[in-house]
């Protein structure tokens, strides 16, 4: 990397329920559908500079619902349709493994399956991204656990389970912002990127005042 490029800024996005409708396990083009709002929000970040990176839990696979080239195939069709409506996502990454369904060498427990920072860290690595500027964006709370892992702001949309995940949280896990969609979370990312950047806000100046 050119020591004056400047390593870019990413949001790292569930899938299911996140940018496409939660159908269960999604394998076939046929069952895609991507949420209102989604190629905007995916847009307005890649103008304001962030990398956008699907990372997604797709246990179909170690389950015997799909196989991995299924899941390549239905990600070559949310790449292609994304990119059609001028939002093309920078990587999709995924896991196709459980820790107790299915058969070895998909059942096993392992560092990439989300609350696991396994694949974000391997996109971070091979993407040349600045995690001090990530974000994760998502409706479950493995997507909460996963920015908690690696140490950024977790932002919470409220489609797909999530409603059902806000009505569950209990503190445990933080939410730095609850957005009713991923058009909605990015405008929250943008504004506090960029109140981020200017720094923290100055404090007034107290007067005192003189005794009369």
């Amino acid at each position: 990397m050119s020591p004056a490029r400047r390593p870019r800024g990413v949001v790292f996005t569930d899938r299911d329920g996140t940018l496409n409708r939660e159908v269960g396990y999604v394998s076939s083009r046929d069952q895609l559908r991507l949420l209102p709002g989604a190629a905007e929000g995916v847009r307005r970040l890649r103008a304001a500079g962030f990398a956008v990176v699907v990372v997604s839990n797709q246990s179909g696979v170690a389950r015997g619902l799909t196989s991995c080239e299924g899941v390549a195939v239905v990600h070559d069709e949310l790449r292609h349709r994304f990119a059609a409506r001028g939002a093309a996502l920078d990587a999709i990454y995924f896991c196709p493994h459980h820790p107790e369904k299915g058969d070895p060498p998909f059942r096993r427990a392992c560092r990439c399956r989300k609350p696991a920072p396994g694949l974000a860290r391997r996109a971070l690595r091979e993407l040349g991204l600045e995690l001090g500027r990530g974000y994760v964006v998502g409706d479950t709370v493995r997507d909460l656990g996963l920015a908690a892992a690696i140490g950024v702001p977790g932002i919470l949309v409220l489609t797909g389970h999530g409603r059902a995940t806000r009505r569950e949280l209990d503190g445990a896990v933080a939410v730095a912002h609850v957005a009713a969609n991923f058009r909605a979370a990015a405008e929250w990312i943008i504004a506090d990127a960029q109140q981020r950047r200017r720094g923290p806000r100055p404090r007034a100046a107290r007067t005192s005042r003189r005794r009369r």
